[in-house]
C-alpha cells in the first residue's frame, strides 16, 4: 500500500486495483499547488469526510474526468450530483454504516465538527454529519481518516470495533484538535502502528509544523510519520 499526502487533509491511497483520493482539496491548496490532474490520475474512488470547501475541493472535476466512485454521506452525495457529478457514481452512507467499495470497505464514524457549503447568497447549505472514515482491506493495513474533529471519548469504541492500524490525524488547532489533544487521542484511545498528522501548515491560522505534536506524543513518537508533500510512502 502506498500513501501520498498532498497537504492539508488530502491523501491518495494506492493498493491493488484501488486508487483512492480522500478529501481532494488540490487546486486551491497552497501546500500543494500542483492542480488536481496528476494527483487524480487513474482515480477509482473519491472519499469525503465532510462538506467544507477545503475537503470537497476538486471532487466534481475528478469524478467527471475519472468515472470514480463517490463515497460520502447522503447529503454530500446529493449536493455533488446537483453540482454536476454523475448520479451513477454515488455510494452514500452514514454513521454506523459500512459500504462495499469493491477492493475495500468504508465505515462511517463520528467526528466533532461541522459541515456546510456557501450558497452564494450569504447562506449555507447543510451537508449532513461531519465524519471520519475507516477503510478496511483484506490484505493491507486498515486506515482511519479522522476528518476534522476534536477529541471525544467514543474514539475508544471506534478502536474497539474497527481496530484501525493507520491514523490520519488532524493536529492544526483552531478548527480541529491541536497538538496536545491529538496526541492524547492517539495515545489513550488507539493502538495505531502508524500515525500521520494532517490539517496543519496550510493557512496562517493553523499550526505550521508537526513539531508540537511529535513532542506531545512523547514515548509514542516513533509511530509518527510526517511525509513530504507529494511523495508516496509505503505502509
Amino acid at each position: 500500500m502506498k500513501l501520498t499526502w498532498f497537504g492539508h487533509s488530502a491523501f491518495r491511497i494506492d493498493h491493488g486495483d484501488a486508487h483512492i483520493l480522500i478529501d481532494p482539496f488540490l487546486s486551491d491548496n497552497p501546500s500543494w499547488g500542483g492542480g488536481w490532474e496528476a494527483a487524480a490520475d487513474g482515480a477509482t474512488h473519491v472519499l469525503l469526510t465532510h462538506g467544507h470547501a477545503d475537503h470537497i475541493g476538486d471532487s466534481v472535476a475528478i469524478l467527471n474526468a475519472s468515472g470514480a466512485m463517490l463515497v460520502a454521506n447522503f447529503e454530500i452525495c446529493r449536493y455533488l450530483v446537483g453540482q454536476g457529478a454523475d448520479e451513477a457514481s454515488i455510494n452514500p452512507g452514514n454513521f454506523g454504516g459500512t459500504v462495499d467499495c469493491g477492493p475495500f470497505r468504508t465505515s462511517f464514524v463520528r467526528a466533532e465538527h461541522s459541515s456546510s457549503m456557501p450558497t452564494g447568497d450569504g447562506q449555507n447549505v447543510y451537508l449532513g454529519n461531519p465524519g471520519g472514515l475507516v477503510l478496511a482491506f483484506d490484505d493491507a493495513p486498515s486506515v482511519y481518516h479522522m476528518g476534522d474533529t476534536d477529541i471525544f471519548s467514543d474514539m475508544a469504541l471506534i478502536d474497539e470495533f474497527h481496530r484501525p492500524q493507520v491514523g490520519l490525524v488532524p493536529i492544526g488547532d483552531r478548527f480541529t484538535m491541536g497538538a496536545s489533544a491529538a496526541a492524547l487521542a492517539c495515545r489513550r484511545y488507539f493502538n495505531f502502528t502508524t500515525v500521520i498528522p494532517c490539517h496543519y501548515g496550510t493557512f496562517p491560522l493553523l499550526d505550521q509544523t508537526a513539531d508540537a505534536f511529535l513532542e506531545a506524543m512523547e514515548g509514542d513518537a516513533e509511530t509518527v510519520t510526517v511525509p513530504e508533500i507529494g511523495k508516496p510512502i509505503t505502509l
